[in-house]
């Protein structure tokens, strides 16, 4: 298994009463016990989706 990288920088998101509850239920429904975790791999998801649409390709 490869080493984990410590993870040190720490970023605050705010949520509005909607998404909170759509949060609160998917963890609930899914018993997710890992809220941070499943908002940093989700996000990570999108970011790396959306670089990797962007990479310019050889044929359009």
């Amino acid at each position: 298994m490869a080493k984990k990288a410590p993870r040190e920088h720490r970023i605050s998101i705010l949520l509005n009463e909607s998404e909170q509850r759509t949060l609160e239920r998917f963890c609930e429904k899914y018993g997710v016990k890992n809220r941070s975790r499943v908002i940093r791999e989700s996000l990570m998801r999108a970011i790396l989706k959306k670089l990797d649409s962007d990479q310019p390709t050889l044929f359009d």
